[in-house]
């Protein structure tokens, strides 16, 4: 008995280290040296071509970016199912798209309903897989041969390689940005290649390239690096080389191979301004890594290219004599379509196949760039203007040569955050509410509205989803209610007898540690400490104001748009004056001494913008804050505009002044009132909107955007 529980535990412990050893550490034993390696796509000069089951053929990758977030989690939940995946295959393929970029290892329901689409899928979806590197070491102390990237990555390629083949098994917290499960299910059979790294921090590559310039070189098995390579293009071709020979060894398979890139980090050369003014310190160019024969498949170039940053060409003339093409990029408005020629410029460096791996706007309120000559900036854009713009990018795309595109993104995130008012929220809580000043959240072609059918209020001018239990003032002739949901809070406004020439204003009250009771310029009065001032007055010239104490443009800002230090001139808390509402635009103030004009800029958030805010309707514009329809207006306002830093759990910004800063403060209602241009002298009455936080469980439900549509008409229109 002693002998067969001795036998059974070490047979245990051996399966038991097999199994670590093989779904778990990728040990392996090539016992077919001699066998070819396989693979379904490859390159030939500037084209991909694939074998989708006639043979090698041009393949055009249109993709779509699919991030890992759903409202109510944050990435690092990879809380989609499959049931889900499966769903959004459907409408990404119905929409002309053959490739799905992912940039991590997702959770295995991803793969399994890769899988189950495609394995009896005539016209399958092809995988474009990243490999992640962390955000924070490539924004610390190392360089890039550091464990923390080199060797992460290293692990990372052999681990993704095991899991597209589904034979492996990652442990939970194998690392932050990776999921993990069992993987069995093979999908190499669709994984079109890998796109490895990321947006390339350019003092990352530059601290590399200075701390070990002994690494200007490597030699491997499948690539290799030219005599003009620097170190961090070394490490790159190392990282390459060890993907293509673990899975050639291991699975006798190879497939394409991109390392990430973008502007920031790309090998175009610029005149000592443009590099002064953006700080552009390092470059990455894969053409100085080369392959040996034995790489079958072949690289690409990725990079990620968005029409509003950085337009390095916005920023100096001489190129325009330079470019000998430039003159086919001029617009009707004698401006220069400065997308499409760096486009151009790019295609007409690389010698290999070109792929746009992002390109996109958002369909947000808020914005972050602009985009000087195209229009086609970072944010406030509509559904249908992210449509022409995706469209309009795509044409150039196609135009500049480039073998494929992969828009960003599949849908809507509510988690991220973006630069310009990551300091206005709590980041912590961002799942959980759609900010819809934040435009990272909004590059999607499907957005996620709240409510679990439908929205609360669509702000179209027919009041039927509202009733007597939203009315918060009633003053006769006219009266005032409220509501709100995970994005907005809406105003309806009925008058028995509306003037046109009359101008309306709500006061919002909503802190209680400041406020007015007057506004001066206005010459009104309010019977609670109005914060906000919404002042109606006609299609374009409508705003909201906001009482100076309770400004977060000053007090964030301020100081990068050469104003003096915010606290040394501390407005009353009861001031009676109330100002515009802004954010803040391109790079601010170091650079701003250098071009005002252009990298200075602020854009006026507080301005309310006329029109239909119903998706379901013709002439919807989804950017609209207000409509006035016979006797109704309806109104919605972002939460982050009224200085919401965490609606789900009713907070709101404190005092800067006492706190130095943004800090968080609950509240439990709102006060709002109506008063008008012929009301002055006379102190205008506010109610009482109560606010019930809903906590990590946000209501939402899917919708295609009017862009979704626009892509997909292209798309047929360049099928083939």
């Amino acid at each position: 008995m002693k002998k067969f529980l001795i036998a059974a535990i070490t047979a245990i412990l051996l399966l038991f280290l097999l199994d670590m050893a093989y779904y778990r550490w990728g040990v392996y034993i090539d016992l077919n040296k001699d066998q070819e390696v396989s693979f379904f796509a490859t390159t030939q000069g500037k084209e991909i071509l694939a074998d989708t089951g006639k043979g090698m053929e041009p393949f055009e990758i249109r993709g779509v970016d699919m991030g890992v977030g759903i409202p109510g989690y944050f990435s690092t939940e990879f809380a989609i199912d499959k049931e889900t995946y499966l769903r959004w295959f459907g409408m990404i393929q119905e929409m002309g798209a053959n490739t799905i970029r992912v940039y991590t290892i997702q959770i295995p329901d991803f793969y399994e309903a890769v899988y189950e689409y495609n394995k009896d899928n005539p016209n399958p979806l092809y995988i474009l897989h990243g490999v992640w590197v962390n955000d924070y070491v490539q924004n610390s102390h190392v360089d890039a041969y550091d464990d923390s990237i080199r060797e992460a990555l290293l692990e990372d390629c052999r681990t993704l390689v095991d899991v597209i083949h589904g034979r492996r098994k990652i442990n939970l917290g194998y690392q932050a940005t990776s999921a993990s499960g069992v993987y069995n299910k093979d999908i190499s059979d669709w994984v079109l290649g890998y796109i490895l790294g990321v947006e390339w921090e350019d003092v990352t590559v530059a601290y590399t390239n200075h701390m070990k310039p002994e690494n200007n070189g490597y030699h491997g098995d499948y690539m290799y690096t030219s005599e003009e390579a620097t170190p961090f293009e070394a490490m790159l071709a190392e990282v390459g080389n060890k993907i293509i020979r673990y899975e050639s060894e291991k699975y006798k398979e190879q497939r394409l191979i991109a390392f990430s890139n973008w502007p920031t980090t790309d090998p175009l050369d610029y005149p000592e301004e443009v590099k002064k003014l953006f700080m552009k310190c390092a470059s990455v160019d894969v053409e100085h890594i080369l392959s040996t024969d034995r790489f079958k498949s072949g690289q690409f170039a990725s990079y990620h290219v968005y029409s509003y940053y950085p337009d390095y060409l916005a920023h100096y003339d001489s190129w325009k004599n330079e470019i000998p093409f430039a003159e086919e990029y001029r617009l009707e408005d004698g401006d220069y379509n400065t997308y499409g020629i760096y486009l151009e410029l790019l295609c007409r460096h690389h010698k290999m196949p070109v792929v746009i791996s992002e390109f996109g706007v958002p369909t947000s309120r808020g914005r972050a760039q602009l985009d000087f000559f195209t229009a086609r900036s970072q944010g406030y854009m509509s559904e249908q203007e992210q449509g022409t713009a995706i469209v309009e990018s795509y044409k150039d795309i196609r135009r500049a040569g480039c073998a494929g595109c992969v828009i960003f993104s599949w849908q809507d995130e509510w988690f991220k955050r973006t630069w310009n008012t990551m300091a206005n929220v709590d980041l912590s809580k961002t799942a959980y509410w759609s900010n819809f000043q934040t435009n990272e959240q909004f590059f999607g072609l499907m957005a996620f509205d709240p409510g679990k059918e439908t929205s609360v209020c669509y702000t179209d001018g027919d009041v039927d989803e509202w009733s007597e239990k939203d009315l918060i003032a009633d003053y006769g002739s006219s009266r005032l209610y409220m509501k709100y949901d995970e994005k907005f809070i809406y105003f309806r406004i009925h008058q028995e007898h509306p003037n046109p020439k009359e101008i309306l204003y709500i006061p919002v009250d909503v802190t209680p540690k400041t406020g007015s009771y007057y506004a001066k310029k206005e010459e009104l009065k309010f019977d609670s400490q109005a914060d906000f001032l919404i002042v109606l007055d006609g299609e374009d010239n409508s705003k909201v104001l906001v009482q100076e104490r309770y400004e977060a443009f000053r007090v964030i800002f301020a100081e990068d748009y050469g104003e003096e230090n915010p606290y040394f001139n501390v407005p009353d808390k009861d001031s009676p004056l109330f100002v515009n509402i802004y954010m803040a635009l391109q790079l601010g103030k170091i650079n701003a001494v250098q071009e005002e004009d252009k990298m200075a800029e602020r854009f006026e958030t507080g301005r309310l913008t006329f029109g239909n805010g119903n998706p379901y309707s013709e002439d919807y514009n989804s950017v609209s804050d207000f409509i006035v329809k016979g006797n109704e207006i309806e109104i919605r306002l972002p939460w982050q505009l009224l200085n919401f830093s965490n609606p789900a759990e009713q907070q709101v910004h404190d005092d800067y002044y006492e706190n130095y800063g943004i800090e968080n403060l609950k509240i439990d209602s709102i006060y709002a009132g109506l008063g008008s241009s012929e009301d002055k002298g006379t102190r205008i009455r506010m109610g009482e909107m109560p606010l019930v936080g809903w906590g990590k469980n946000p209501e939402y439900h899917e919708r295609l955007k009017q862009s979704y549509y626009a892509v997909k008409e292209i798309w047929a229109k360049n099928a083939g």
